[in-house]
């Protein structure tokens, strides 16, 4: 019988890290989350308290009240999407839309996981902003992969008028909202609607595919509000009187049961997902126990460098994020540049695969050490086969990104980069078992597309801090644009004075504003990435997604451990 034993990595913090620069970096890993905490809490308050005191003025929670009163206590609720639109403005009045004016996330809900769709009823009355869509369609698309049961908490005005052009018409537009709904109903995906207020338009059509439908007797569903119909002052008709739930519950059967209040519909919600079988993940485990890791996961703010282009210890980094700190490293003695291999996530197998940034001997020169955080031949081969095994054993992938990109050059060349490289392109692009990218610092270049980056269709890419996610960094692109105006040492040759100091500034500018594209808000702002996540909190997100990969049956292939084509690697490895 084939067995997975786990050896133990990692060390004491003191073992292998000073203490001066410990607290150094943590110091400085501190400081960057001060700042991303401090717009989640600006996000969170929507377009103010002014707006939230209206909607409890009405009777009503607010989108973040009704998401605390639907999940599990103690359990948190798991945000994506949050930066969507962050420093954006739109229209003459130059209005945000805090989150896009939606929020998207996971929550456990009677011990299973839920995607939540929330229309932010502080923001707009919960209007479809630019990237709206997208980001309700993207929060779809996860629970479509995964099999996970959707709650929409519907309370939308429908399209924010002044903007429909960006969100109307295109194939990503608010349309496609509903060809998601009707493909997840496809699949046999549980889709169950709570409707809080007023659901104008695509607001109103967005419920109506979800198995079960509740109202509270403020909401009501409309193709069209009374005052976009005719004579509606003069035939003395409301939104509520038009649409409200004693149209769709006792006449027209688009809604299922009606209530009095948001918190009595959120209980008929969590009495639904109830009903619903319960998650496999205990039958996946095989008889293990969930364990947290032996070192803490919190130390992870002082072990990563803030400065890039300085090293840390990958297998360290590993031994913060699975259980009990154990690792079944696969080919350990090649690609070294590379670590693959088996661990336990909330006690279920999860495959990684991660770039080491210490320097690793030159195959074919062991008195030479190539730098880390490139991918050379034999680390894409090996990535490449690690990622066919865990596809076929059905064996969740998390990559763990902080990458410079390919090797170049006269070697990388002969040796078949480009063929290697379409090799795992090919690999990724195919795999059906659920990927998870993990963007911890450099995300750059083609590298960054060979390890599963958002173009590949990861379940979801998350970011941290210190991501820097571009093609290059902003000296290296400034030097190519000016690359006409320099010499072989990078240093600026001009004919005078003046045209000096323009190339000068020309790099500068070229460089500040790649630095601030790179910024993983910003990045998170274009949806780039789905949600910037602290260090302290990147454990729990894992533990999180690596449930849901497990928790719904059926869908896909998962092999017991005895017959994984692991085992086939390992025993001709050895």
């Amino acid at each position: 019988m084939a067995k997975v034993i786990l050896q133990p990595i990692g060390d004491d913090r003191e073992k292998f890290l000073d203490q001066s620069l410990f607290a150094e970096n943590q110091s400085q890993m501190e400081a960057l989350e001060r700042e991303i905490e401090q717009k989640r809490k600006s996000i969170r308050q929507g377009w103010g308290q002014k707006y939230i005191d209206r909607v409890h003025k009405k009777g009503k929670l607010t989108a973040y009240e009704r998401i605390e009163e639907l999940k599990d206590p103690p359990t948190p609720f798991l945000p994506i999407g949050t930066f969507v639109n962050w420093a954006k403005t739109f229209g003459e009045d130059r209005r945000t839309s805090p989150a896009a004016g939606v929020i998207t996330g996971f929550a456990q809900v009677a011990g299973r996981y839920v995607v939540v769709i929330a229309n932010d009823n502080t923001v707009a009355s919960g209007s479809w902003w630019p990237q709206t869509p997208e980001k309700i369609q993207r929060a779809q698309e996860v629970a479509l992969r995964l099999r996970l049961p959707v709650v929409y908490l519907v309370d939308c005005s429908g399209l924010y008028l002044p903007e429909q052009s960006q969100t109307f018409a295109g194939k990503r537009g608010a349309g496609h909202i509903f060809k998601m709904n009707s493909l997840l109903s496809h699949h046999q995906v549980p889709q169950i609607a709570g409707v809080f207020g007023d659901c104008i338009a695509g607001g109103g059509y967005m419920p109506i595919i979800s198995d079960k439908v509740f109202m509270t007797e403020q909401a009501y569903m409309v193709i069209a509000g009374a005052a976009l119909i005719r004579g509606g002052k003069s035939q003395n008709i409301t939104s509520l009187s038009i649409g409200g739930p004693d149209v769709h519950v006792h006449l027209s059967r688009c809604a299922d049961e009606r209530a009095p209040t948001d918190r009595e519909v959120l209980q008929l919600i969590r009495k639904e997902i109830e009903t619903l079988p319960s998650s496999a993940t205990t039958y996946y485990r095989f008889g293990a126990d969930p364990m947290p890791p032996r070192y803490s996961p919190e130390e992870l703010r002082g072990i990563f460098p803030t400065d890039y282009r300085m090293p840390y210890d990958i297998y360290q980094v590993l031994a913060r994020l699975v259980d009990a700190s154990l690792f079944w490293e696969i080919l350990p003695h090649t690609g070294q540049e590379m670590v693959v291999g088996i661990a336990r996530i909330a006690g279920l197998y999860a495959g990684i695969i991660a770039n080491n940034l210490l320097p690793t001997p030159h195959p074919l020169k062991p008195e030479l050490k190539r730098p880390g955080g490139i991918l050379y031949k034999e680390g894409i081969a090996k990535i490449s086969l690690f990622s066919r095994a865990c596809n076929d054993d059905g064996i969740p992938i998390l990559w763990l990104q902080d990458i410079s990109g390919f090797d170049i050059g006269t070697e990388a060349e002969k040796n078949g980069l480009l063929g290697y490289g379409s090799n795992l392109i090919y690999t990724n692009s195919t795999n059906q078992t659920p990927m998870i990218a993990v963007l911890l610092r450099k995300a750059s270049g083609a590298g960054y597309y060979a390890m599963c980056g958002a173009p590949y269709d990861p379940i979801l890419q998350i970011s941290t801090p210190l991501t820097r996610l571009a093609v290059m960094e902003g000296r290296t692109l400034a030097i190519g644009t000016y690359h006409t105006k320099l010499d072989d040492n990078f240093n600026i040759q001009a004919s005078s004075e003046e045209e000096y100091r323009q190339i000068q500034e020309g790099m500068r500018q070229v460089e500040a504003r790649i630095e601030q594209d790179m910024d993983p808000v910003a990045s998170a702002s274009r949806m780039d990435t789905d949600e910037v996540v602290l260090m302290g909190e990147l454990r729990m997100y894992l533990e999180a997604l690596v449930k849901m990969c497990y928790q719904s049956i059926g869908y896909r292939r998962v092999k017991n451990p005895r017959i994984w084509s692991l085992h086939d690697i390992w025993a001709l490895e050895l």
